[in-house]
């Protein structure tokens, strides 16, 4: 039993050290996020609301923004366009996943934003219940943060100078994901080239580099991952061919 609540602790002072560089950078996209709230013609505490129903920051952004100026279908659309990304999350963390219990299965997936997946991707070697420690701890902690700075971002964000450049937020906050995604080489390259195309296309109007920047880094991570795969394939097979030539001589 002491060594069970040993680990747990482990996980959580782990999974809390580790999500604090990646919670920073989310700030200012909490805060665009409020300001947002702010301007839209969507009632404000609907508005709000998203923060803990949607909690996926593009994805709400997008909401918030085409409220009042696009269909509800084509925001739908936009929405989930921009979350198709967590296809390829769930397909990489479906290993530690299979091996925990059912409510865990149907209620992770809902806390699972980038910060916690460029985490959680690199905690897989651990045994079930250390990662489920670990994969939640990270999960609430950034909710509470995220759940904060949105409402002080609907307070604060309509006196913050333009001159402060909060439209930079989002890929400030990819950045901090390329830092964590570094081990994946397909992830870091989603978020490196998600943040670096934000970057060039945050003057679009209606903060339409948000969802840009979110489809170039699914399919840039999608090419790299297949071709990682078919590079491995090619050397397994290179090494097969190598050890039957040596066995045949």
């Amino acid at each position: 039993m002491n060594v069970i609540r040993r680990a747990a602790s482990t996980a959580d002072r782990q999974a809390l050290v580790d999500i604090v560089p990646l919670a920073v950078p989310a700030i200012p996209f909490g805060f665009v996020i409020g300001l947002a709230v702010t301007e839209s013609a969507m009632p404000h505490w609907i508005a709000w609301l998203t923060a803990p129903l949607v909690f996926a920051g593009a994805a709400q952004l997008t909401m918030i923004t085409l409220a009042g100026s696009a269909s509800a279908w084509a925001i739908i659309t936009a929405v989930l366009v921009i979350n198709t990304r967590h296809v390829m999350y769930s397909a990489a963390l479906a290993p530690s996943f299979r091996h925990q219990p059912t409510w865990m299965r149907w209620f992770a997936p809902f806390l699972m934003v980038d910060q916690v997946f460029a985490l959680a991707a690199l905690q897989q070697d651990r045994s079930p219940a250390e990662f489920r420690r670990y994969y939640l701890t990270v999960a609430f902690a950034l909710f509470a943060v995220w759940n904060t700075v949105i409402p002080l971002g609907m307070l604060v964000g309509p006196i913050v100078p333009d001159s402060w450049q909060l439209g930079f937020a989002p890929p400030v906050m990819f950045a901090g994901l390329t830092m964590f995604a570094i081990k994946r080489i397909p992830a870091g390259v989603a978020a490196l080239v998600g943040g670096c195309v934000s970057l060039a296309t945050v003057d679009l109007r209606d903060r339409l580099g948000i969802v840009i920047g979110a489809l170039a880094g699914v399919l840039a991570g999608a090419i790299a991952e297949q071709l990682i795969t078919q590079r491995a394939n090619r050397d397994r097979a290179s090494t097969d061919l190598v050890r039957r030539e040596g066995a045949s001589s």
